[in-house]
């Protein structure tokens, strides 16, 4: 099925209700697959994300030798080489749609004193890698990409890896788990400090695997040369993917929504934050650990959202979540102001662009800036969007139809299954109306 063939059609109307477990966490699956890969011994995984980023880093370990049994019902056994068993490819690694695996994957690869070429689909080949390959190249490693510092990854055997001390010029857990991961194979200590707090499960994952990592307020550090053992991994729900059902729920009249299992980090819930500044009514029950990240329930019920000016330091909290957090503030009373995140005009769309269009196509008044967009809340009327092949964007304005008073039809939807297998059948199950078209 072409991918600018696969439409969602979204009627207006329907509430949530009941009970919902979303996928996995995509952030922590990558990274189970890429730490259980290194480690000495069997690893377990359960609750895995069988979406196809997570797929495509699968299927990279097992080019490099790795045997990985499943997944079968998000379980996976995946039995570790340890740090230096990784075998040379026989041919390019394709990890589709992820940065997440291809600028986690140039720092590990680094250090492996082996040639691989990495590659992406046409939406990954346009982002940019220059933010990982320049520390990288401080550190010694030798990775070639196109003159605009796109994939494809070309990297070469380099003779060995030097720890850097480095100061990130923007907040990002995608070039500080690249470094880290380098920093696993080089000599020395490897220090990152980041400007704002980003997702650290990379830093607790380590540590579940037994490897130490030093933090020190907005500096983390670890010492080369050391060993992975396995352990046993249950991934939490993806926030990210309950952060629709969060916002589909507050702004869907007579709505009352219990979304299970969902990864509490701290350096994730700025979704939770923010809409709970806006008003929603967001009940966090059942907290509890599980392999080193926080989880919890959360009942979602509809509320009467207001616009606000959303705070810089909740933005790196919260960058994914935010072409849904828009669909929120179109259905909020006044105006809502969104500074701070440039980072949005460089995921898989310019997500300020791509959702500002959206919105007006559905009469939304919505201004984008250099770093951010303007809202006013209002009525949302119905039309058709392009999501541009980005997953998140496709969801956020299936959600926006529950408040919409027109159908909404989206096209470009086949990336969904990037990030969220059955997203479409798990919605209407829960009372959305939305159906999958094919053009």
């Amino acid at each position: 099925m072409a991918s600018d063939k696969v439409q969602f059609v979204a009627r207006p109307g329907g509430k949530l209700t009941g009970s919902l477990r979303v996928p996995g966490d995509k952030s922590i699956s990558h990274r189970s697959l890429m730490l259980g890969s290194l480690a000495e011994g069997t690893t377990e995984v359960s609750g895995f994300l069988e979406g196809e980023d997570s797929l495509a880093t699968l299927n990279a370990f097992r080019q490099m030798g790795v045997s990985i049994d499943g997944p079968h019902d998000g379980r996976l056994v995946i039995q570790g080489v340890g740090m230096h068993g990784l075998k040379a490819p026989q041919a390019a690694l394709d990890l589709g749609n992820s940065g997440t695996a291809m600028r986690l994957m140039a720092g590990l690869m680094a250090g492996q004193g082996m040639e691989v070429t990495v590659i992406g689909d046409e939406s990954l080949s346009r982002r940019p890698m220059k933010r990982v390959t320049d520390p990288l190249a401080k550190m010694g490693a030798s990775i070639d990409t196109t003159e605009t510092g796109t994939p494809p990854l070309q990297i070469h055997a380099a003779d060995a890896l030097n720890g850097i001390d480095y100061d990130m010029p923007v907040a990002s857990a995608q070039v500080k788990s690249c470094l880290l991961l380098a920093g696993l194979y080089a000599q020395g200590k490897t220090c990152v400090t980041e400007p704002a707090p980003t997702r650290d499960h990379t830093e607790r994952m380590l540590q579940g695997f037994g490897y130490a990592v030093q933090r020190d307020g907005s500096r983390v550090c670890v010492e080369g040369g050391g060993k992975l053992s396995a352990c046993n991994i249950d991934v939490p729900a993806d926030i990210s993917s309950a952060a629709f059902f969060l916002v589909g729920a507050s702004i869907a009249p007579n709505s009352d929504l219990t979304l299970q299992h969902v990864g509490m980090n701290p350096t994730r819930d700025g979704v939770i934050n923010i809409l709970r500044l806006m008003g929603a009514d967001i009940t966090v029950m059942n907290e509890r650990e599980v392999g080193g990240e926080p989880v919890a329930d959360l009942r979602v019920r509809s509320a009467a959202l207001k616009g606000i000016r959303i705070p810089e330091d909740q933005v790196p909290l919260a960058i994914d979540e935010f072409p849904v957090l828009f669909v929120a503030a179109a259905c909020a009373e006044g105006e809502t102001v969104l500074t701070g995140a440039e980072e949005l005009r460089v995921k898989e769309s310019d997500r300020i662009q791509v959702m500002a269009d959206g919105l007006h196509t559905l009469g939304v008044d919505a201004r984008p800036t250099a770093d951010g967009i303007v809202i006013q809340g209002g009525a949302i009327g119905g039309g058709r969007v392009d999501s541009h092949g980005d997953h998140r964007i496709a969801m956020a304005f299936t959600m926006a139809a529950l408040r919409a008073q027109g159908d909404i039809v989206i096209d470009d939807c086949a990336n969904v299954n990037t990030s969220f297998p059955r997203f479409v059948e798990l919605a209407a199950g829960v009372g959305s109306r939305v159906e999958v078209s094919n053009g």
